[in-house]
């Protein structure tokens, strides 16, 4: 279906429909990313009563983690496709409803086997909802707000994510931590139902009237990679942020335990203490956000060269806070903690700016499948291997020393995106006058996109 402009479709000062639709849109999208990040999130609290109740070890216990974000990943670019040729909310209502199901039936597991598999269809249904979302917001708002409410959407992640961490802790000492998973799906389960009230955009036609190249399934995976294949800005922006979603998971994942094994913090408390840290970062990836849109609008690569910078700031922080002790460095609790604090506001500024950078570049009839390459990247070599990577490093060195390890990742992340600068200027210019398959799109095609 074609996307036609009319004095309707775009009543005023960019917005694809108007303020009040995009609005909406925004608000519906912004509560299934806090449900989203809540059913994902709320594990990280429970760790110390399945150790204790279940022997499990850490690198169990990270795996159940990490094949969240690993089935994710796998699953992320089918679904994209999908959405991105057929609908937006459609998509956004089966996947919400099926992670919130997946969420509920983990209640009912008994067995590390049976909970790691149900673990893994929360990712199944979780797969390119960041992606999806981030497209229809991305496509209701003008772009000189993009970055800013992309930003606060994917803070929406690390409130989830401290409403998980915090409610696992309480809701496991008041019921069992099997209980925790049934009462924080139920609400996400209700809310993907009535997503379906959210207006979508039209497809874009992304094939051409002299050929058929592009109206096939493989025609259009075909155009979806070429036009991916034209932006290197996107894989190294994309596999920066990923590593520096390393720094950033591990943390998340073990700091409820760090603050429960090395400085005797009751589960349900260090759950909270947790959340703070994560509450951080959330306020982080708004300020971020705009910091980077500041420094983009005068000079375009520093969009791109600020978030390097902020990843060496996080690495520098983080590894000062949990690597001082082990040097012999006395840190008091409240100076320790402090610095989780600090360094968890630093740890998620590539969370907006990424997202901004990926849709400026990418041709805008495949927006949601850029997207959901960057999100890829970002579960598979991130939230994936963060957990992971700190669990056998624990069982092999201790927590501490493996949370002090991490966040060394953060240097290799700043190199990254220091590589992805020096093109991002060029792509973004390519995206403005998209083409596929050597072929423009319409003009009125391309100004309802942007």
């Amino acid at each position: 279906m074609n996307i036609q402009t009319t004095s309707n479709s775009r009543p005023n000062d960019g917005y694809l429909f108007g303020p009040r639709q995009a609005w909406f849109a925004y608000a519906m999208t912004i509560g299934l990313m806090l449900f989203d990040y809540i059913d994902r999130q709320v594990i990280v609290s429970l760790f110390p009563y399945m150790k204790a109740d279940w022997g499990l070890s850490d690198k169990q216990l990270g795996g159940l983690v990490s094949a969240l974000s690993i089935v994710l990943a796998a699953c992320a670019l089918p679904v994209s496709l999908v959405a991105d040729r057929v609908s937006r909310v459609k998509s956004i209502v089966a996947m919400a409803t099926v992670w919130s199901i997946a969420s509920i039936s983990c209640m009912f597991t008994r067995n590390y086997g049976s909970l790691l598999a149900a673990r893994a269809m929360v990712g199944v249904g979780e797969a390119g909802y960041g992606a999806v979302g981030a497209a229809l917001i991305a496509t209701h708002f003008p772009d000189r707000m993009r970055s800013a409410l992309l930003g606060s959407f994917m803070a929406a992640a690390s409130v989830g994510s401290v409403l998980g961490v915090a409610l696992g802790g309480i809701i496991a000492a008041r019921w069992g931590w099997q209980a925790a998973f049934g009462v924080v799906g139920i609400p996400g389960l209700v809310l993907s139902l009535l997503y379906i009230k959210v207006r979508d955009y039209h497809t874009v036609d992304v094939g051409t009237q002299s050929q058929g190249s592009t109206r096939s399934a493989g025609g259009v995976i075909r155009a979806a990679f070429g036009t991916v294949k034209r932006s290197p800005t996107l894989m190294w922006v994309g596999c920066g942020s990923a590593v520096q979603l390393i720094v950033l998971s591990s943390m998340w994942a073990w700091l409820p335990s760090f603050l429960n094994r090395v400085h005797g913090v009751a589960p349900a408390q260090a759950g909270i203490h947790a959340a703070l840290v994560v509450l951080c970062g959330a306020l982080g990836s708004v300020v971020w956000g705009v910091v980077c849109d500041m420094f983009g609008k005068r000079y375009p690569r520093g969009r791109v060269l600020s978030m390097g910078v902020l990843c060496v700031v996080s690495s520098a922080v983080l590894g000062a806070a949990f690597g001082l002790p082990l040097l012999g460095v006395h840190l008091s609790n409240q100076a320790q903690f402090g610095l989780f604090a600090l360094g968890g506001f630093f740890a998620t500024c590539t969370a907006g700016p990424a997202a901004a950078i990926v849709i400026n570049v990418i041709h805008p009839g495949f927006r949601v499948t850029g997207a959901s390459i960057l999100g890829l990247l970002q579960n598979l070599l991130g939230m994936a291997m963060g957990p992971l990577i700190a669990g056998a490093l624990s069982d092999a060195f201790g927590l501490q020393t493996a949370l002090a390890v991490t966040p060394v990742f953060g240097i290799a992340a700043a190199w990254m995106l220091v590589i992805g600068s020096r093109t991002y200027q060029r792509d973004a210019e390519r995206a403005a006058n998209p083409l596929v398959d050597d072929v423009s799109l319409p003009d009125t095609q391309l100004a309802a996109c942007r």
